[in-house]
């Protein structure tokens, strides 16, 4: 069963174009061609980079935050309860307004107070402002490292000027120990992010970043058994070149600089629009699917590497959008709104100012109508009207 598996998995038409078969592949002294096995290197190598993360984050990025004055706010801890931790865990950790009477009955507490003690406690879940920046630490340096390595790599090979050269004696395109590297490197970071997931700032994209993780995943892993390398190069180093940017503008807004976040904020959504919605498509997509049938016909490989293509586009106009609003909203208030997918902060403050406001406005509705009925509902006095008749009456009368 699993033999069979295997041989329909590794059908030549499913990975090679028209009138190539794996005996055309075979390696030699002189020539090495991509292996999938090869891919399982970058599991070993992913766990080393999270072990790697780790140490920087611990003796590098947490004493960086302190001396750059990144401080944690301080917030109150939810008090122990059973039944309400164990709703929290089991069920939902926002209850609505009929749960929450439910549960203010169950451990004899006001609603209030069953609020204010979800409120905390999500509040607890949240991550602190020192873990974002250890973790925007790591993200820079790996994406610095990981895009000049990429520049160094290809900086003389041909297909990086001239984007035809990408199908140039494809599929036999023998395989460089530097591009080999360069591959285990970013498929091993990849999969890092995967393995720390669970533990990482989760944002409000947080879906539609597993599907950016899975179908980069998909994309290298494809690209290198099917020999794609060299556009699968260009398709890194041209996601690295605006991520170089990303990371140091969340650096400096959890340090407070202000000015120097919004500046950068504009560098990289220049850089990101500019890179990801023309460079992208033309240099890797339009390449993809057009250049390439000059020099083979179409087969499963052709559509299934544009689709994975298409889908990394799309997630790319998704963030495009939000950043394309971020500026707007930049343009009309001089600075930096907050990211639009950051989990943000419950406050009793803020709460309690909102409910105040309420009350103040429905306080002024209530006046401005009774007003304008001309009556005052205090100690049972009466119309405005028939006192004015009154005190003219009283007048005539003198």
């Amino acid at each position: 069963m699993a033999r069979s598996l295997y041989e329909w998995l590794w059908q030549h038409e499913f990975w090679l174009p028209p009138g190539i078969t794996w005996e055309d592949m075979q390696e030699s002294e002189d020539t090495h061609y991509p292996q999938p096995r090869d891919l399982l290197l970058s599991i070993p190598f992913a766990f080393i980079l999270v072990v790697i993360r780790c140490a920087f984050e611990r003796a590098i990025a947490l004493p960086l935050s302190t001396k750059l004055g990144v401080r944690d706010k301080q917030r109150p801890k939810a008090q122990p309860n059973p039944v309400l931790e164990t709703f929290y865990g089991t069920r939902c950790k926002n209850p609505k307004e009929g749960e929450l009477l439910s549960l203010a009955k169950q451990c004899d507490l006001p609603v209030r107070k069953v609020e204010k003690w979800f409120r905390h406690r999500r509040n607890m879940d949240r991550p602190n402002l020192s873990k974002k920046f250890s973790e925007a630490c790591w993200r820079f340096t790996f994406y610095i490292i990981s895009f000049f390595t990429g520049l160094a790599v290809l900086y003389d090979k041909p297909w990086l000027w001239d984007h035809r050269e990408c199908w140039t004696g494809y599929p036999q395109q023998p395989l460089q120990p530097s591009l080999f590297w360069y591959y285990m490197l970013e498929l091993s970071f990849y999969w890092s992010l995967v393995f720390t997931l669970p533990f990482d700032v989760k944002r409000k994209d947080f879906k539609e970043q597993i599907i950016h993780h899975a179908a980069t995943i998909f994309l290298i892993s494809f690209s290198y058994c099917a020999n794609y390398i060299r556009i699968g190069t260009l398709v890194m180093v041209i996601h690295d070149a605006s991520d170089c940017f990303l990371e140091p503008t969340k650096i400096f807004n959890y340090m407070k600089w202000k000015k120097t976040c919004d500046s950068l904020f504009m560098i990289f959504s220049a850089v990101f629009l500019i890179s990801r919605l023309v460079i992208y498509p033309y240099t890797v997509l339009y390449n993809t699917y057009y250049y390439s049938m000059e020099i083979f016909q179409p087969f499963f490989g052709y559509y299934f590497v544009n689709v994975l293509l298409i889908i990394l586009q799309l997630l790319h106009i998704f963030w495009s959008c939000l950043i394309i609003h971020m500026v707007y909203k930049f343009f009309l208030q001089g600075t930096m709104e907050k990211d639009m997918r950051s989990d943000t902060e419950e406050s009793d403050k803020d709460e309690e100012r909102d409910k105040i406001r309420e009350k103040e406005k429905n306080g002024i509705t209530c006046f401005s109508n009774v007003t304008s009925n001309g009556y005052i509902q205090r100690n049972g006095s009466e119309p405005l009207d028939n006192r004015a008749h009154r005190a003219n009456g009283h007048a005539k009368e003198r």
